[in-house]
């Protein structure tokens, strides 16, 4: 029975236990899916927290991860390391690079790194999936009920093959020392004279001597979407 100011130790008793395949399950959870890049996001969340001896994370920035990615490896990383956008520990660098840089508070490190020659061999020897993938994901292309089960089915056996793997053929794990950044500040929060929501006070402004929210003064914003990170449109909708 889970302790109730624990509600990550059944993931904690999987990494003790070494239980890839278990972790691989609960990444597929919050995932909605199982696919191979969220398998080496559990597997490098993994090697990242043997490596620094962490057996235990409660979410309070004791653990952070720089994620240099926003695609399916990153779910992989939040579950296993324990480290959210929401607990302000998961740390984003818009790099285009599936890698995770995991610290703890002192500043000891570990990057792990998928290996390019690896990535590029992927669809060679996958090549029933990366087509399917090719077509329904890259291209959007319009493709029938069967096609898209045997992508999920193939992706899913596909993942868990990837816990198997030996990590050396997979991974360049580098030890190192970084500077952690300050724990988040708490902000207090002002009401939009407009719209009369609450704000936080740091993205607020001021308009004819009262607060005003971005959306309602039409003003850019950073966006992070699928893309990447960008300027936000003025006047989008909220």
């Amino acid at each position: 029975m889970c302790i109730p100011w624990k509600p990550r130790e059944p993931v904690e008793a999987l990494i003790h236990q070494g239980n890839l395949e278990g972790l691989l399950r609960k990444a597929g959870e919050l995932h909605g899916h199982f696919c191979p890049y969220v398998a080496l996001g559990v597997r490098a969340g993994y090697i990242a927290l043997k490596a620094l001896g962490i057996d235990q994370n409660l979410g309070m920035e004791e653990v952070v991860a720089i994620v240099e990615t926003n695609n399916c490896f990153s779910d992989g990383i939040q579950v296993v390391t324990g480290c959210t956008f929401a607990n302000n520990a998961l740390i984003y660098r818009d790099l285009g690079k599936t890698a995770v840089t995991v610290a703890k508070r002192d500043g000891s490190a570990v990057r792990v790194a998928l290996k390019a020659e690896y990535a590029d061999a992927f669809g060679s020897k996958y090549p029933e999936a990366h087509a399917l993938f090719e077509k329904i994901v890259v291209n959007r292309e319009q493709a029938t009920q069967a096609e898209h089960e045997k992508l999920m089915r193939l992706w899913a056996e596909s993942s868990f093959e990837q816990l198997k793997l030996p990590k050396e053929e997979v991974f360049n794990v580098k030890h190192m020392s970084i500077e952690v950044p300050p724990f988040a500040p708490m902000f207090a929060s002002v009401r939009c004279s407009v719209c009369g929501e609450n704000v936080m006070e740091t993205r607020a402004g001021v308009k004819d001597g009262k607060p005003i929210c971005m959306a309602c003064a039409s003003a850019e914003h950073y966006v992070l979407d699928g893309a990447g990170i960008s300027i936000g449109k003025k006047g989008a909708a909220s």
